[in-house]
């Protein structure tokens, strides 16, 4: 979701891409670098559901305080937190996704 509203803003001024010439964007042009931070946490969970042995509670919260921290939208934050809070203010689908997140992450963790 956030992944499409910056291939619209990119296409806008550059023209249409293809997915291939989309995932070189996203490998390599700095006006996708903010969605990195986003793909480090898919693929620590990834490795995390991968691993042979089970994921630790600590380990558990440790992502779920670190996805907290980075999801927050500021008009005045840093890079991320700027760029974050304009696609919310630009795109419906990513207000609600970010609101089903954080009420995942609010949620109570069960031992």
């Amino acid at each position: 979701m956030l992944l499409e509203t910056e291939r619209i803003a990119y296409e806008q001024v550059s023209g249409r891409v293809s997915s291939g010439e989309l995932l070189q964007l996203v490998i390599a042009h700095e006006q996708f670098a903010w969605l990195h931070r986003i793909s480090e946490v898919v693929v620590q969970v990834d490795e995390m559901l991968e691993a042979d042995e089970p994921i630790s509670l600590d380990n558990f919260q440790k992502l779920i305080a670190d996805v907290r921290t980075l999801i927050v939208p500021l008009e005045t934050g840093n890079t991320f937190e700027r760029k974050y809070y304009n696609a919310l203010q630009s795109e419906p689908a990513a207000v609600l996704a970010h609101a089903e997140i954080s009420r995942l992450l609010m949620s109570k963790v069960e031992e």
